[in-house]
């Protein structure tokens, strides 16, 4: 049995689909709730000893403040973010760089404390646009968990890929590996054998090999859920079975 490469992108659905299912709610309404986290952490500049401050997440936006250095940016002022590892944070605003350098200015900072999953998660949600998030939350409902090797340049890491119905994870010890991918966060997914699985981000791309094969029904329903997020649509459990 030959395994064609399965690759696909969300914008080529029919338009007639639009008209076909309701709208999904807005995801960033479940992050309305009130929001308080803080750490101790440094807020590292070029050429410059690092800043010893405070990083605080709210409901309104992010903020780090130290004697000497201070910082606050509305949700709106966040272009995206960079969790690299539950300790190791990188923002992107959409504030120039300085000198007249091209590109958007970014704010790199180390947290005393881990940034927990969950708060991870909400962090992501009030930033909406696509982000890298390096901290997965290992206890959420999945469809199903496959054990897989993340490819890389100096070896890559073991862990476990878990597909839920909103997004994809990858769980390994190796914590600069690790992700959590909303259907926001992707661009395309590919399923190029039984044994092969990448993942095309608007921030990244992540080729993984399988432990064990991918079912071709599997990868049309996490194919299904990507299509009906990336349109806004809503995707009923029978649709999975065509």
């Amino acid at each position: 049995m030959t395994f064609a490469a399965r690759i696909y992108s969300p914008r080529v659905w029919p338009l007639f689909a639009l008209a076909a299912a309701p709208c999904l709610v807005n995801a960033n309404s479940a992050a309305q709730s009130q929001l308080h986290w803080e750490s101790p952490a440094r807020l590292h500049e070029t050429f410059r000893k690092p800043y010893h401050g405070t990083f605080t997440l709210t409901d309104k936006g992010v903020e780090f403040h130290s004697p000497k250095r201070s910082l606050r940016f509305l949700w709106t002022d966040v272009l995206t973010f960079d969790l690299a590892g539950p300790a190791a944070l990188t923002i992107t605003s959409y504030e120039n760089r300085p000198l007249h350098e091209p590109g958007n200015r970014r704010f790199h900072f180390t947290l005393a404390r881990s940034m927990p999953p969950d708060i991870a998660a909400r962090f992501a949600a009030l930033v909406e646009r696509p982000v890298i998030n390096a901290a997965p939350q290992s206890g959420t409902p999945v469809i199903t968990e496959v054990p897989a090797h993340r490819r890389g340049r100096f070896g890559g890491s073991n862990g476990s890929l878990r597909f839920r119905e909103d997004g994809v994870d990858y769980i390994t010890s190796e914590t600069r590996d690790a992700r959590s991918w909303r259907w926001s966060d992707l661009q395309t997914i590919a399923n190029p054998g039984p044994w092969e699985f990448r993942v095309t981000g608007w921030r990244e791309i992540v080729e993984f090999d399988l432990k064990q094969p991918m079912p071709v029904e599997l990868f049309d329903r996490l194919w299904n859920r990507l299509y009906a997020n990336d349109l806004n649509l809503a995707v009923h459990p029978e649709s999975d079975h065509r």
